[in-house]
């Protein structure tokens, strides 16, 4: 089948045609059988056609397949954001809107900031990506392939390096970077807002210093500056908790929600204070699609599984099989190309590198095509594409689990 017709500017991790898929196993057209360590990158915490959600999507087709929520409200609209408010561990009235995605969600939260500080000003982080729209890509701390043949993108943006022990920068440096910004590049009083991820995802899971965060917030409430968290990723359950930003002891004044809000099916939010969300004049924030009576029907499903004890125990059970596995392998010597074990919690990645301390970015194309041919699908990340990011469905089985595993362990002791 020709694909002749499809922009050869999307680019593929993988050569082949997907048919169908049941939780971590996915099944391509020519009937072989993968494991899925991708898990659509990290949209698929509940796993592939999760009977819940599957059951929820045909029960809401039967009723109401879309309206635009701002011409006429619809009811799995308003119950799904009552669901969403419950499940947002923050302390504050919340109120949030609907999208489509997670950038879509992340271009109206900076509308939202510019209707609340009157400031133009944007601090992101190198490292950090928030999605391929034109406002967005400027957040993104990564030029290639994001920004290339661009041209001028919309700003201003500022980037300051990630504070975190899988990037080695310090909490005090990365403040000394800030306070060069504001002396140096532009004034405190014209910045509207930080974005920021609790845990970088395409960055190469690299988990944000807490002390920083707290830092961070104690700046933002001196300056009038907005905090966004961006949990796209890193959200429902991926750490093992609702979101990674509780475990750094802040609460962000919005939060930017996609990826596995809806067990696959396209939906995402900004929410955050109540005050800040109805700042904006009425029609000032909608879109045709966002909350979609499908998408809200899959959320509400997906949402009624992610209780503290599934995320918990599903989040557990996967850090466990990980970490162990990466400590035997690292202890066996397993690899000269075994690198450091990135992340928190069951949100890890292992990075690749060789001997002599350099991004082993030729390892982890070799180790990508070898996996894919034993049968398990694996995802790239990291400035250098040098960091496997594990994604599997937190529900995958752990007989799964650990066979995906031990197809890993095998390709890894192959490199060369």
């Amino acid at each position: 089948m020709s694909r002749e017709n499809i922009s050869q500017s999307i680019s593929a991790v993988h050569p082949l045609t997907l048919s169908h898929g049941r939780n971590a196993e996915v099944w391509d057209t020519a009937g072989k059988r993968y494991i899925d360590f991708m898990g659509g990158i990290g949209v698929l915490n509940l796993g592939h056609c999760n009977p819940d959600v599957v059951r929820a999507i045909q029960d809401q087709a039967g009723k109401l397949t879309h309206y635009a929520f701002n011409a006429v409200p619809h009811d799995p609209y308003i119950r799904f954001m009552d669901r969403l408010e419950a499940f947002m561990p923050v302390s504050y009235p919340l109120s949030g809107m609907l999208t489509n995605s997670g950038a879509e969600a992340a271009e109206n939260a900076l509308k939202i900031v510019r209707g609340v500080t009157g400031r133009t000003g944007v601090i992101a982080f190198d490292g950090g990506f928030h999605g391929r729209t034109l406002a967005t890509l400027n957040l993104n701390g990564k030029v290639a392939p994001y920004k290339q043949r661009i041209g001028v993108l919309p700003g201003p943006v500022f980037h300051v390096p990630y504070p975190s022990q899988d990037t080695g920068v310090t909490c005090e440096q990365a403040l000394k970077a800030i306070d060069r910004l504001f002396s140096v590049e532009i004034d405190v009083n014209e910045i509207g807002c930080f974005i920021i991820e609790p845990v970088q995802g395409e960055g190469g899971f690299l988990a944000l210093e807490p002390a920083f965060a707290v830092a961070l917030r104690t700046l933002c409430d001196a300056h009038g500056i907005l905090l966004i968290a961006d949990e796209i990723q890193s959200g429902f359950g991926r750490t093992g908790q609702r979101f990674a930003f509780s475990r750094l002891g802040i609460e962000p004044d919005l939060i930017l929600l996609g990826k596995s809000i809806a067990g696959g099916i396209p939906l995402g939010a900004v929410v955050g204070r109540r005050a800040l969300l109805d700042t904006l004049p009425k029609g000032g924030l909608g879109g045709t699609y966002s909350g979609n009576p499908i998408a809200c029907a899959a959320g509400l499903a997906s949402l009624a599984q992610m209780t503290d004890e599934n995320l918990a125990l599903w989040g557990q059970r996967q850090e466990q099989a990980i970490v162990n596995r990466y400590h035997t392998w690292q202890e066996n010597g397993l690899s000269p190309y075994l690198g450091r074990l990135t992340g928190v919690g069951c949100m890890r990645g292992i990075e690749l590198a060789t001997p002599e301390g350099a991004p082993g970015t030729a390892q982890l194309a070799q180790l990508l095509g070898a996996a894919r041919e034993a049968g398990l699908l694996l995802m790239p990340s990291g400035k250098a594409r040098h960091i496997i990011r594990l994604l599997p469905p937190l529900t995958t089985e752990l007989a799964i689990l650990e066979e995906g595993l031990d197809i890993f362990e095998r390709c890894l002791a192959e490199l060369n």
